[in-house]
């Protein structure tokens, strides 16, 4: 039943994980489908590839914030 609901009216799409600013992830609230963004904008489903790179994205991400927020309390 849930698939029928996606084909007739099409996926209802949340956001399930931000993974940077740009990069995120998305569930259907109904048939469950997991979809990303890729490196050139796409809407693309999310492979065990694509969970992969989006982790390790958002590892160097949170890095990258964590530095600057330190660099910006010794500024202080």
């Amino acid at each position: 039943m849930k698939n029928v609901y996606c084909s007739l009216f099409g996926h209802d799409y949340k956001i399930s994980k931000v993974v940077t600013y740009h990069v995120k992830e998305y569930k259907c609230k109904h048939c469950k489908s997991e979809m990303t963004i890729d490196g050139n904008g796409k809407f693309i489903p999310l492979t065990p590839k694509f969970k992969e790179i989006n982790s390790v994205l958002n590892r160097i991400h949170n890095k990258r914030l964590e530095k600057s927020q330190k660099l910006l309390m010794t500024n202080l």
